[in-house]
């Protein structure tokens, strides 16, 4: 059941402010958002030109829009409003409407058309369409199916349709209605040892630290079906941010466990799945860009010897598809 040699999967969680307005508003992280429009994503694209890396970007829906502006008193008043317990106003009470120009951070379309035009192909996958935490229980089937319907309308206008998805904060839920509106497959959580301890979750950061520091070697997979027909893609490892106590541990720690998740997938002949998010590498950004880099000359050495492949999401689960059947 192993795959012909190893995989090397990249999704990237395109999101800007929508990912923390609704825990911290529309402030605390404006500057890490800024530099992501004006120097991260191009940043990215050129690195993935050079490289030849089809990444899976996936897409909040909100940003594939050039303006949003109230309807009838409200603001998208097509989505089913989620019912999360920490919640208190509207979901879009932070949301300014108009044009791309006067809300740069809660609109992105110039951004993804960016994405469209790299020379090397990028995936554009779901992400929800404003962040709405599928796996929470305020968050009902009508509410996915609003959020998915909206964003897949929005992708079309640019002639994208979406194959693969990653949930917002990673937790996973109706995988019926994602199915339903043509998704293939999305990332399910990284399975770190410590998640199965009835651990409070201040110590389950700090194993994740020890793990950073420690470079040890991340879970590789490959992809599962599931009872929905929807293939799981699990992320493997987070590419570390440098803000906080994390800027204490070196890149090169970073870069070794990358490493070692490579390694692992060409030995086990299993997916090595990378994620991030574009503000991940808005702290250290040159460091950061100089770790990412560090990893994709070793992944391309692989792959000139043949012993490792770099897709996108939504050319796993075929490929993985078709192995499994013979």
């Amino acid at each position: 059941m192993n795959l012909e040699r190893g995989v090397f999967t990249i999704s990237i969680d395109f999101e800007l402010i929508w990912g923390t307005r609704d825990l911290f508003g529309a402030e605390r992280f404006r500057a890490a958002c800024e530099k992501e429009r004006e120097e991260v994503v191009e940043r990215l694209l050129e690195l993935f030109a050079q490289f030849d890396v089809p990444a899976t970007w996936c897409v909040l829906g909100h940003l594939f829009l050039n303006q949003c502006r109230e309807e009838g008193g409200a603001k998208h008043p097509e989505i089913v409003r989620p019912t999360h317990s920490w919640i208190r106003g509207d979901w879009f009470e932070h949301d300014p409407g108009g044009s791309e120009e006067s809300a740069p951070l809660f609109l992105g379309r110039s951004l993804v058309e960016k994405i469209q035009s790299c020379p090397v192909t990028q995936e554009i996958g779901g992400h929800s369409f404003s962040h709405v935490i599928f796996g929470d229980a305020g968050c009902s089937r009508e509410t996915a199916r609003s959020e998915l319907a909206a964003s897949v309308d929005a992708a079309r206008e640019l002639g994208i349709e979406m194959r693969s998805f990653a949930f917002p904060r990673n937790e996973v839920g109706h995988l019926d209605v994602l199915k339903e509106y043509g998704f293939e497959s999305y990332r399910g959580p990284e399975r770190n040892w410590y998640e199965a301890r009835r651990w409070p979750g201040p110590i389950k950061r700090l194993c994740h630290l020890w793990d950073v520091i420690m470079a040890a070697t991340p879970e590789v997979f490959l992809p599962e079906p599931t009872e929905h027909g929807i293939w799981n893609i699990p992320g493997s490892m987070i590419y570390f941010p440098m803000h906080g106590l994390r800027r204490h541990i070196p890149i090169s720690r970073r870069v070794k466990r990358a490493i070692r998740g490579l390694d692992a997938a060409v030995e086990q002949k299993r997916i090595f799945h990378l994620w991030f998010h574009p503000t991940n590498l808005a702290d250290s950004t040159d460091a950061m860009f100089s770790g990412l880099r560090r990893i994709l000359e070793y992944a391309e050495a692989l792959r000139a010897r043949d012993r490792l492949v770099i897709l996108p999401m939504s050319a796993v689960a075929p490929v993985s598809a078709y192995d499994f059947a013979n």
